[in-house]
């Protein structure tokens, strides 16, 4: 079977944030090179699904939470059944009760 990747309205919608954020404090140019490095940063899940750590902070889930890392952001994912879900990503700089994933 093949790796396929999704992600969550939840994580869809915080890359916009983050792209609207950038946009606007920086310039388009800036936001989209973020949110560009954002996104190929998650191709290594496709050779590599279990390549992040475990995220302690979501062990309460039954999912098994995992993180990437890239600039501030954590991207939070788990995999199931050769489909990665992209749950989340979380800015680092924010208080850690803030992480969200549903």
């Amino acid at each position: 079977m093949e790796i396929r990747i999704e992600w969550s309205e939840l994580a869809e919608k915080q890359l916009k944030d983050i792209y609207g954020y950038f946009s606007l404090q920086a310039s388009p140019r800036v936001a989209n090179r973020i949110v560009k490095k954002i996104v190929e940063s998650v191709e290594v899940l496709y050779t590599v699904p279990f390549s992040g750590q475990k995220e302690e902070l979501l062990s309460r889930y039954a999912e098994d939470f995992r993180y990437l890392v890239e600039g501030n952001y954590k991207i939070i994912y788990w995999n199931y059944n050769e489909l990665i879900t992209i749950a989340s990503v979380f800015d680092c700089r924010q208080n850690p009760d803030k992480l969200k994933v549903l």
